[in-house]
């Protein structure tokens, strides 16, 4: 059987809060991205697209590791629309709320490609469903499933007022041991072991008007959005560009990897280079010969962390690469010796 040429990706910024969250429960918040098969620094990029399942694999094991089933829970808990990029701006200043969810369903591929949400009227009442997709038959989803459900509930508190409740809140799965947490973010009516996951709502709410509704704002996002999603194989340009910043201080930063984070397979991300007259390798060296370059000559760092930066396994690696790069040694650049191209 063939292998998929696409896995579905969402933003690095989906794991905001995960370092705090980590920390105060006791955790290795470095060791656990490792394991899950992420870069430590993967929120140094927060619209990097990352894998569904790994973000999955990394909430699952911290919830097991720190015996707190309610661990993406907290992460959500103090999530805010800016997380979301341009498409928390975009609905942000929408007129009604109504307008923000279907914003939100337009876009919602730009945040999190495993992700579909669903507006069910239904008289009075309304139902926001959520499905999200998996990798594997038996993937573990409660974590992932309530990270979205808990920005879900924390972005409408946003956009009609910080004590909004929902009427009900259904999850697939089971309850959790404490349910405090749950209490604190969606209110006492919650109802597990439900065919769907979502919340419901009045149908009122969804009329409810934003009074800090910025038409202007709005025009902008969307201007954002649509340049991003008019660039093709330019923007795969950049994003390789971005997702080797990404990898490089991990020292695995490899054309397998990075094709794994923006989901296609080596081959096809090497013929689509070719097709700019690229290759993954001349990639990965412009952007350490700018690296270099900039902090060689510009900052203070030790030639030691500049080479860990950029990847190298060891610092004579480094400084055989940035002779043939550059026509002289790190250190003569620095002092501003002659004859040096940097």
């Amino acid at each position: 059987m063939s292998q998929p040429t696409q896995v579905p990706l969402v933003r690095a910024a989906s794991l905001t809060n995960y370092h705090a969250v980590a920390r105060d429960s006791g955790l290795n918040p470095t060791r656990l991205l490792l394991e899950a098969g992420l870069p430590p620094h993967v929120l140094d990029q927060p619209d990097a697209m990352i894998p569904t399942d790994r973000v999955g694999r990394l909430l699952q094991n911290a919830s097991v590791a720190s015996g707190n089933e309610s661990f993406a829970l907290c992460m959500a808990s103090t999530r805010r629309l800016s997380n979301l990029g341009p498409v928390g701006l975009l609905i942000r200043d929408q007129e009604t709320l109504r307008d923000s969810l279907e914003m939100l369903v337009r876009h919602l591929a730009v945040l999190n490609g495993a992700l579909t949400l669903s507006i069910e009227e239904h008289g009075d009442t309304v139902v926001l469903r959520k499905r999200l997709l998996s990798a594997a038959a038996r993937e573990p989803m409660r974590q992932r499933v309530e990270l979205v459900m808990g920005v879900m509930t924390r972005a409408i508190c946003q956009l009609i007022g910080r004590h909004w409740q929902p009427l009900r809140v259904c999850f697939e799965h089971g309850p959790p041991r404490d349910p405090g947490m749950h209490i604190r973010l969606f209110g006492a009516r919650l109802d597990f072991h439900q065919a769907f996951n979502g919340l419901v709502c009045r149908r009122t709410d969804l009329d409810t008007r934003n009074e800090f509704a910025d038409p202007a704002m709005t025009r902008y996002a969307q201007n954002l959005l649509d340049m991003a999603a008019s660039v093709s194989d330019g923007g795969l340009l950049e994003n390789v560009r971005r997702t080797i910043l990404l990898l490089l201080p991990s020292g695995r930063c490899t054309i397998e990897l990075v094709g794994d984070h923006l989901g296609l397979l080596p081959r096809t991300l090497q013929r689509r280079l070719a097709e700019q007259e690229q290759s993954f390798s001349s990639v990965m060296n412009d952007v350490r010969r700018q690296l270099a370059a900039r902090h060689v000559l510009e900052s203070d760092r030790s030639l030691t962390d500049i080479a860990d930066m950029l990847g190298f396994s060891a610092s004579s690696s480094f400084s055989r690469w940035y002779q043939s790069q550059f026509g002289c040694s790190a250190k003569a650049s620095r002092i501003g010796a002659g004859g040096c191209s940097a």
